[in-house]
């Protein structure tokens, strides 16, 4: 935040809100432990907001208006939704451990887990073990082991998912299989969202945005779990608009700020 004020050539003082949209910020203790560090930042008659990251990337698609609904699917994975009343709800995201089986970590995962099946003799042959072991530098599934709990981080695993794409793409089942489970899993996510706020309506046909954000989305040379996500959402709700954001995330906090600011505004004009 002190480098964005030093290259607007502004200082603190002349702040008129913030928002800041983190990953993890659930629970109003976590939002007061948050604006409490911000008050300590921040001139008093600064406006503070404290919003789950997902928020953030719903508005960089719809240009701050909260209404619609937001899938993310990098590293982890949540859907997130905001009817234009101001209910909202939100579908998995809980981490890895408790079953974000569409993200990176979990399509790596289960490719990793393919591998030693496939060695093991308790699956079936895949080409994931040449791509995931040339990638890695690796002689032998039996050094997967080692390699994978050196560090088990999120991130590093979630590296995986091109060979997994790779490997889909040159005709492999098990690969295939992964990416359409992926795909099933992301969009059940969103249908939850949906069907949680009515989006669409008693019919299914009522408009709403569905921003698409993070690399699993991303298209590829045959593989586009993005649009393929898109698709299985679409049959069941027909008035699924899907966006792709023109501005980073980051935007889209800034952008809730001035909203937030200019809502308060307006209510004490009102009263």
């Amino acid at each position: 935040m002190a480098q964005t004020l030093l290259m607007a050539r502004a200082n603190r003082s002349a702040v008129r809100a913030v928002c800041l949209a983190v990953s993890g910020v659930n629970h109003p203790n976590d939002q007061q432990r948050i604006l409490t560090w911000l008050g300590d930042i921040f001139p008093s008659h600064v406006k503070l907001f404290v919003e789950n990251d997902a928020v953030a990337a719903l508005a960089c698609g719809t240009m701050g208006k909260l209404h619609g609904c937001v899938l993310i699917a990098g590293t982890g994975t949540i859907a997130y939704g905001f009817t234009e009343d101001g209910r909202e709800t939100r579908a998995a995201g809980a981490g890895p451990v408790l079953g974000d089986w569409g993200s990176g970590y979990g399509i790596a995962a289960r490719a990793l887990t393919a591998v030693i099946r496939a060695h093991d003799g308790r699956g079936p042959p895949t080409l994931l073990t040449f791509n995931i072991l040339n990638k890695l530098g690796l002689s032998s599934p039996d050094e997967l082991i080692g390699w994978t709990y050196a560090d088990s981080s999120w991130a590093r695993i979630a590296k995986l998912v091109p060979m997994v794409i790779i490997s889909a793409e040159a005709g492999d089942e098990v690969a295939n299989k992964i990416l359409y489970d992926s795909v099933l899993e992301l969009a059940d996510s969103v249908k939850a969202v949906v069907q949680g706020l009515r989006l669409c309506g008693e019919d299914g046909n009522d408009q709403f945005p569905l921003v698409m954000v993070g690399g699993v989305l991303e298209a590829n040379k045959r593989w586009d779990i993005g649009k393929e996500v898109i698709n299985c959402v679409s049959e069941v709700y027909p008035g699924t608009r899907p966006v792709r954001p023109k501005v980073e995330p980051a935007v889209g906090a800034a952008l809730l700020a001035w909203n937030f600011l200019m809502s308060e505004l307006q209510s004490d004009l009102e009263t």
